[in-house]
């Protein structure tokens, strides 16, 4: 359910490390097969050398085993709205289809569930 990805964002978002930015984000993907994966973003002191949120999920994801990205939920602490940046929207296209589905949050809810294909509608494919 969509509202659990919300919450597991939430909790993916307090274990951060963003001394730099100030700026913690939460991400969780949910693959085709039902396998839940999250991450944080991680900064370093030599920029731009840190992952993002959905960076972290990924490579979680990967280290199982890989699979397709049905659903991915992203929560910056700080913001309303948080969306993946340009670099990791493109990882996500990697994983992921046009129909995948991006639930963006606040602290409280899902405020906006758009598709993959909305946010990067000419992604980079090989």
């Amino acid at each position: 359910m969509a509202a659990d990805l919300h919450q597991l964002a939430l909790q993916a978002a307090k274990k951060s490390y963003s001394p730099y930015s100030k700026f913690p984000v939460g991400a969780v993907i949910k693959t085709t097969d039902g396998r839940i994966y999250s991450g944080c973003n991680i900064e370093n002191a030599a920029y731009p050398e840190g992952w993002c949120a959905e960076t972290s999920a990924i490579s979680h994801m990967i280290m199982d085993g890989g699979g397709e990205i049905a659903e991915v939920a992203v929560l910056g602490l700080k913001a309303d709205l948080c969306t993946p940046c340009g670099g990791c929207r493109q990882r996500l296209a990697e994983f992921g289809s046009e129909q995948t589905k991006i639930h963006l949050c606040d602290q409280e809810k899902i405020t906006d569930t758009i598709t993959l294909g909305e946010l990067l509608p000419k992604s980079f494919k090989l």
